[in-house]
């Protein structure tokens, strides 16, 4: 759980505390979790996990993805560039994604849906290839 520094500002949380959350979770797709978290993490070393909006979350220089676990359908993976503008910067045109796994909720966000670990398994590699573009950008 993220935790509140002096300004009172709540921080995310450290990797240990990922792991704790996970342990401790009780949830209908966790093995799909357990998998995209080791694809996200895997996709690039420069990748660092917290808890924040009480979900698994991925940062590089800035927080990119986060894990929406109330999905009604298995698990998705809310990816966001955050607010600093990047002029010239269009993530539709700019983001390669031939295997169509983006859905996009806005001009700065998209999300993908996993169904089970079958799905997880098969979009592996496109997914990965996605993460790869997408924390260039970040």
């Amino acid at each position: 759980m993220p935790s509140s520094s002096k300004s009172g500002k709540r921080t995310a949380s450290a990797p240990d505390d990922v792991d704790a959350f996970l342990a401790a979770l009780d949830h209908p797709h966790k093995a799909e979790i357990l998998a995209l978290r080791q694809i996200i993490l895997g996709a690039d070393p420069r990748i660092a996990e917290g808890i924040k909006w009480n979900a698994p979350s991925f940062r590089t220089t800035e927080w990119f993805a986060t894990m929406h676990l109330r999905a009604k359908d298995g698990v998705q993976v809310v990816m966001h560039f955050g607010a600093k503008k990047r002029p010239g910067f269009d993530p539709r045109q700019d983001i390669a994604d031939p295997q169509s796994l983006l859905e996009w909720a806005g001009e700065d966000r998209a999300f993908t849906r996993f169904r089970d670990l079958a799905d997880v398994e098969a979009k592996k590699s496109a997914f990965a290839t996605v993460l790869g573009q997408w924390i260039e950008h970040v």
